[in-house]
């Protein structure tokens, strides 16, 4: 294996006679921050569940920060930070005091004070847990998986719940992180957030890999998939290769398997048409886009 943060090599996780991880391999390289995305039921929680140390893998290799995170569970675990979406933590203690607790364990601790004035939990620092909404929840549970200084961070759904405000503070912190050579594993639903955060991303379908790459390397091969034209009205553009259509009295939606040939022949039809062109605008499929064409069909209930 390389010296990635997280190591994963033809990974199997079975329930029974149901198999949730079906051979999956990734790497998160140091500094880096990698998006693990999927429905419910693709695998990625039974995955990182290997990662962490607190289920064994059925087949296949999973290395952390060089170590096995079962066997070296005890040597690996005050290196990372995991944010758990189910908080646990004892639900009757209040905010500082359970930042505190988990601030004791650190030989080299953050300012518990700064991360709760950070992520805006001060005005909840003698509030019990259980008297926290889900985004105050959440934020708290950030600030544990932080305040140990790890080198990995796991990161469930890190901004479920939370507003606006919250969400972009989180997402300055998973920056800052990663500016200081911290490597970061995280899941989310928001392609939004994965697009902006991530270095590199892994969809995973049923328990497998469904693609991989940087979100800029999955957009740029799912292509364009809408071209507009701005031209002469009344025109009826028309090719084996694309389809336009008059959306209004000179601007034409076309659209096909736009490549940068088609795009050539739908222009070069404009122009022996003789019509005069003003303007061209594409709009390149997002990383949603690619999520949704890659997940489509896929049944819930297949993984964990």
């Amino acid at each position: 294996m390389s010296d990635g943060a997280v190591e994963v090599r033809e990974v199997v996780v079975r329930y029974g006679a149901t198999t949730a991880v079906d051979g999956v391999s990734l790497t998160v390289p140091r500094g880096r921050v990698l998006a693990l995305l999927g429905h419910n039921g693709a695998g990625k929680t039974s995955l990182l569940q290997v990662c962490e140390g607190f289920r064994p893998a059925d087949g296949g290799e999973c290395r952390v920060l060089g170590l096995d995170p079962v066997r070296d569970h005890d040597e690996l675990m005050p290196r990372l930070g995991i944010m758990l979406q189910s908080g646990g933590v004892y639900p009757w203690a209040t905010a500082g005091e359970i930042l505190r607790l988990f601030a004791s364990f650190s030989a080299n601790p953050l300012n518990p004070d700064m991360l709760m004035d950070r992520l805006g939990l001060r005005k909840f620092e003698r509030t019990r847990f259980r008297r926290l909404s889900g985004g105050e929840q959440q934020r708290l549970s950030l600030a544990i998986a932080l305040v140990g200084r790890p080198e990995l961070v796991f990161l469930d759904e890190p901004t479920a719940g939370m507003d606006t405000e919250a969400r972009h503070t989180t997402w300055q912190l998973i920056n800052e992180l990663r500016d200081h050579g911290v490597s970061v594993l995280l899941t989310t639903h928001l392609l939004d957030e994965a697009e902006r955060l991530a270095d590199d991303v892994v969809i995973m379908r049923a328990g497998r890999v469904a693609a991989t790459g940087t979100p800029a390397e999955l957009t740029a091969a799912a292509g364009i998939d809408l071209l507009e034209v701005r031209a002469d009205a009344g025109l009826k553009p028309e090719s084996v290769h694309f389809k336009a259509v008059e959306t209004s009295p000179g601007e034409y939606a076309v659209s096909g398997a736009l490549d940068a040939a088609v795009i050539a022949e739908v222009l070069t039809w404009f122009a022996t048409s003789g019509a005069q062109v003003t303007a061209v605008n594409s709009r390149r499929r997002t990383l949603e886009d690619v999520y949704l064409a890659l997940t489509k069909d896929n049944r819930a209930g297949v993984g964990r």
